[in-house]
């Protein structure tokens, strides 16, 4: 999750920097799509006894919901590249007393010794690829033929309120190149026609997408319009853009940023901001 300028997307390391700004800010961003990993948890409706990959898990908390789905018979392996989120995972996992189990490797070129999987399963995982074509083609080694991958997605960031606006104040105040489209990042599938010749290419057929709209809570339920600017400045790549323009361009944003988050706030629900995502099948 970060801004759409090529620089900032460059710097998203997710075993290293990123990895450390989503576990410092945890709760708060899994609260903020958890809505959207329900939505895809429903859609691919996990039975008794499936064996599931969780494809860039996160601190865990969509590998432990399909733990649930699958029961003991079951087998829900989180795969991510961040060490410090798959401790968390493992301590999480740990302290529910769930049997998901995690690995911590770069999906594009690890052989897990648990495959093959009959699903795969990614909230906003598939996207950071350098070269999605091969990284596909390795998942699908990793599966059962004719196993269904179900992936959310970020659209277009026009219908992503949550992303437009903040970008639109970090404009405000340092100029930001345009993105590049179909760079990894969190907008690399936005276009579907995109993402069908990935998955066609890398040996998947079939695919079928509903799309997810509402509205999303910046910085998790609850966040004040403070808590939302901080959490931003803090753990999104458009809050490192800011920080390199020094202390005071970086206290004008600040402050227009809480003015905007102040505009979308509702008590009792945090700042409300639009957001869209596509939930995406296809088969092995």
């Amino acid at each position: 999750m970060g801004g759409p300028a090529p620089e900032a997307l460059k710097g998203e390391d997710w075993a290293g920097e990123m990895g450390e700004r989503w576990l410092a800010s945890l709760d708060r961003f899994e609260g903020m799509i958890a809505p959207i990993g329900a939505a895809l948890l429903a859609r691919a409706d996990y039975q008794p006894g499936e064996r599931v990959l969780d494809l860039g898990c996160g601190g865990g908390a969509t590998t432990l919901a399909i733990a649930e789905g699958v029961g003991p018979q079951g087998t829900a392996l989180g795969l991510d590249i961040a060490p410090m989120l798959i401790g968390r995972a493992r301590q999480r996992a740990a302290d529910a007393g769930s049997a998901a189990r995690f690995v911590c490797a770069d999906a594009a070129t690890a052989q897990l010794a648990e495959q093959p999987f009959d699903r795969l399963f990614s909230r906003f995982g598939s996207m950071f690829f350098a070269e999605p074509v091969p990284a596909f083609v390795n998942l699908r080694t990793m599966l059962k033929s004719g196993a269904r991958i179900d992936l959310a997605v970020w659209a277009h960031p026009r219908d992503n309120a949550w992303m437009m606006e903040v970008m639109g104040v970090v404009r405000a105040h340092v100029e930001v190149p345009p993105a590049v489209p179909r760079a990894p990042g969190p907008f690399a599938f936005e276009d579907l026609g995109y993402l069908e010749e990935i998955l066609a290419a890398s040996g998947f057929a079939g695919m079928d997408v509903v799309a997810y709209q509402g509205e999303q809570a910046v910085g998790g339920p609850g966040a004040t319009p403070e808590e939302a600017t901080n959490f931003v400045l803090a753990s999104m790549a458009a809050g490192r853009i800011l920080a390199e323009q020094g202390g005071t361009v970086l206290a004008a944003a600040r402050a227009d940023l809480t003015a905007l988050f102040a505009r979308h706030h509702r008590a009792g629900e945090g700042v409300m901001l639009g957001c869209k995502a596509w939930l995406v099948t296809a088969r092995a």
